[in-house]
């Protein structure tokens, strides 16, 4: 059923978006992808305080060396407070066959002093050389070169949880900043090594290095990262020989407590940047995405129902970007409007600046009826007769749209019955197309809308004639009439010619006809179908059309609210 363009699909008819594509991604997510390069900040904040702890730890490993060092040297030369005295070299190995250069495998001589290896002046003396160096974050130890703890004096613990920073665990604050340390401490654990819970002095590679005679120092973190400890050890020499190592180690949970702080303050400050810059952009974009979709649905929707053409109102003001486009569309849309008032009033401009000609011409031949002509002229005086029947059904059909908008502003709406005024519409369309067979399917029970009887029966007058125009030889035309909770729906059905897609979404505009140049001897200008849309939207109703499911007709479908 062609009398216009062919209707859309649903999708084009309820003014579906054609989208890309591609993925779609919307400016706030195009701006969010632009921003992650940001979060690389906390990682260099991150590295960056990693790089300082590494540096305080190596200073203080530095000290530490140097506190080693001091010791070890009031010890040097000094093998009877190391208990050297009582250890002879063996008999049975040779110096060059030690296992490093310059060591001997010693042994006990077997003697009643070898019981007890240090006197009681040795120990007191050595204790107060440590004393003299102790710390109250230091733990200072004497090791002998078989890896015997000789003397040891101070500890490694910390009174009063200074290491915390004094934070009190007595009230809710305190216990979370404690929580949240231990969490970062865990998860964020300081490098070193790892110190066990049966770790001694002598366990370090320090230790070892130190009595082959090489200096260093190490650090260790607990397992749960929230104490470090530095350690250092120097050798002790007599002459050539090493007779034992001096370590000190110190608890450096002061450095784990900076490094915490530290985080805590690195994490506020993204925190708080991220606040205040992007969370202002990604407002910004919003506002900025809101505007473009008002200006997109206000587009979309500048062509009414009805195919009159509206003015934009969102950021027409607007000194931005935004706001020139929207004004560079409503200045297209006036010219639009313009030229489609035009267009809306040339028909109505023709056929009354053509009636007085055509008055003329009519005249013209009834004048030539009155005279004697010969024979030979009444075959052109027929066919001018022919053709001015034929220009002024155009001249009504062009006028005829006009005609209902001004008569649909002046008529009153009242209810009535649809399925009567469809039956006496089927009677009368049986006589006037008697080649044709007509079906009505109508329900037992009247139909009531609000509207004018009239009009909806000339509605109908246009479905039928374009059934009929486009139904294929002998076979009928069904009007439906059916009645849902709310609304009613009329249908033409015929078989004949789909719709053509490539005309999809313009079936019910007006001055669009598909039918080809043998159409016949009655004009067709594209109207039928636009008027019956008129009369459809005055009863608060719409029109449709689709092919039928077996693609070998077309349905044009009438929804009215009910009375």
């Amino acid at each position: 059923m062609m009398d216009g363009v062919p209707h859309p699909p649903a999708s084009a008819a309820t003014g579906g978006r054609r989208r890309g594509s591609g993925v779609r991604m919307s400016l706030r997510m195009k701006l969010a992808l632009l921003s992650l390069p940001l979060l690389s900040l906390p990682w260099v904040g991150y590295r960056y305080i990693v790089e300082m702890e590494a540096f305080v730890v190596e200073g203080q490993q530095q000290a530490m060396i140097a506190t080693a060092r001091t010791l070890a040297t009031a010890l040097h030369e000094r093998p009877d407070l190391l208990g050297m005295g009582q250890w002879a070299s063996s008999s049975q190995v040779r110096a060059e066959d030690a296992l490093l250069p310059g060591e001997e495998i010693v042994e006990v001589i077997s003697s009643p002093a070898t019981q007890e290896i240090f006197d009681a002046r040795a120990l007191a003396e050595m204790a107060s050389i440590l004393r003299g160096a102790q710390r109250s974050a230091a733990r200072v130890s004497v090791v002998s070169r078989d890896l015997r703890v000789l003397a040891q004096a101070g500890s490694l613990e910390i009174a009063g949880g200074a290491a915390d920073g004094g934070v009190a665990d007595d009230d809710w604050a305190g216990r979370w900043l404690r929580g949240w340390r231990a969490w970062m401490a865990r998860f964020l654990p300081p490098s070193g090594e790892v110190l066990g819970a049966d770790w001694e002095p002598t366990y370090g590679r320090e230790v070892h290095d130190a009595l082959i005679g090489i200096a260093g120092a190490r650090s260790r973190a607990t397992a749960d990262g929230a104490t470090l400890i530095v350690s250092a050890a120097h050798p002790v020499w007599a002459r050539d020989r090493v007779l034992g190592a001096v370590v000190v180690e110190a608890n450096a949970r002061s450095i784990l407590s900076l490094r915490q702080r530290a985080l805590e303050r690195l994490l506020l400050l993204t925190l708080g940047g991220l606040v205040v810059v992007a969370l202002p952009l990604l407002g910004f974009a919003s506002r900025l995405s809101a505007r473009i979709r008002r200006l997109r649905d206000e587009a979309e929707s500048a062509i009414d129902a009805h195919g009159r053409i509206g003015a934009l109102t969102t950021a027409s003001a607007a000194g931005d970007e935004v706001g020139d486009l929207s004004r560079s569309f409503s200045a297209l849309l006036e010219r639009l409007a313009g030229h489609h008032a035009y267009l809306e009033n040339m028909a109505s401009r023709l056929s009354h600046e053509l009636r007085t000609p055509v008055a003329v011409v009519r005249s013209s031949l009834e004048n030539l009826h009155a005279e004697a002509l010969p024979a030979a002229a009444h075959p052109y005086i027929d066919r001018a007769e022919t053709g001015l029947a034929r220009l002024s059904r155009i001249l009504s059909r062009m006028s005829e749209a006009t005609r209902l908008e001004q008569a649909l502003a002046s008529t009153a709406s009242e209810r009535f019955d649809l399925r009567a005024v469809v039956g006496e519409c089927v009677d009368g369309y049986r006589v006037v197309h008697p080649q044709r067979v007509f079906t009505a399917e109508l329900p037992r029970y009247p139909v009531w809308v609000r509207g004018a009887p009239d009009l909806a029966a000339q509605m109908l007058d246009k479905l039928v004639d374009n059934a009929v125009d486009f139904a294929a030889p002998d076979t009928p035309i069904r009007i439906v009439l059916q009645f849902q909770t709310t609304t009613a729906t009329l249908a033409v059905i015929n078989r004949g010619p789909l719709l053509p897609a490539a005309l999809e979404g313009r079936l019910f505009e007006a001055m669009v006809s598909v039918r080809g140049q043998d159409a016949g001897a009655e004009p067709h200008l594209g109207l039928g179908l636009y008027v019956a849309r008129m009369i459809a939207a005055f009863h608060g109703g719409s029109l449709g059309a689709h092919n039928l499911p077996g693609g070998d007709g077309v349905s044009v479908n009438v929804t009215l609210a009910l009375a």
